[in-house]
C-alpha cells in the first residue's frame, strides 16, 4: 500500500520546479570528457514528515531540503561534500542506461525513493524502495550509496560548522 508524502510547501515547490526545469548552459556547464551526458542529480526520498530532495549539480552546487522546509543550502563550500556530490554525479552518469525518459516530475511515496538525472539531452528516472535500496539488492543501490555519501558529509560538515570550526 502507498501512501503520498504530505503536500511540500510553497518555496520547495517553487525551488524543485526551478531546477527540473533549468538549462545546464545557465549555469555554465557543457558536456565534458568526464560528465558526457550527466550535468546533474536529484534523489528524492519519500519520508512521513515530508519529502527530502538531495540536489547535486556538476558546477559543484549542492543542497539537501525538506518538503516541510529547511535544509543545508550551499553545502558544496566544503571538500569533501564537493568530493561525493563529484562521485554521485559520476555515479548517475554511470548508471544513466538503467533510468527512464521523463517530462513529469511526481515525487516519491513514503518509503520510495526516486531519482531524476538531468542530461544534456532530457530528464531521466526511476524509482525503487528505499528498503531495497539499503540493502544492496537494486541495481541503482550503487546510486543510492553513492548520494548517501553526500548526505553523510553534509550532515558531518553542518555539524563542525555549528560547532564553530568552519567560523
Amino acid at each position: 500500500m502507498t501512501r503520498p508524502v504530505p503536500e511540500p510547501i510553497t518555496l520547495f515547490k517553487n525551488l524543485r520546479e526551478t531546477l527540473l526545469s533549468m538549462s545546464p548552459a545557465r549555469l555554465g556547464v557543457f558536456p565534458s570528457e568526464a560528465l558526457p551526458n550527466v550535468w546533474g542529480v536529484l534523489m528524492e526520498t519519500g519520508y512521513s514528515p515530508a519529502v527530502v530532495t538531495l540536489v547535486a549539480l556538476a558546477d559543484g552546487t549542492t543542497s539537501l531540503c525538506f518538503g516541510s522546509g529547511g535544509g543545508v543550502i550551499g553545502a558544496e563550500k566544503y571538500g569533501a561534500v564537493r568530493e561525493a556530490t563529484a562521485a554521485f554525479i559520476a555515479a548517475a552518469e554511470h548508471h544513466r542506461n538503467k533510468l527512464a525518459p521523463t517530462d513529469s516530475f511526481p515525487l516519491p511515496d513514503v518509503d520510495r525513493v526516486r531519482f531524476y538525472v538531468l542530461t544534456f539531452t532530457g530528464t531521466l528516472t526511476a524509482e525503487a524502495g528505499e528498503r531495497e535500496l539499503g540493502k544492496r539488492t537494486h541495481e541503482l543501490s550503487a546510486l543510492f550509496y553513492a548520494a548517501h555519501d553526500v548526505i553523510t558529509q553534509i550532515r558531518i560538515t553542518s555539524d563542525k560548522s555549528e560547532k564553530g570550526a568552519f567560523n
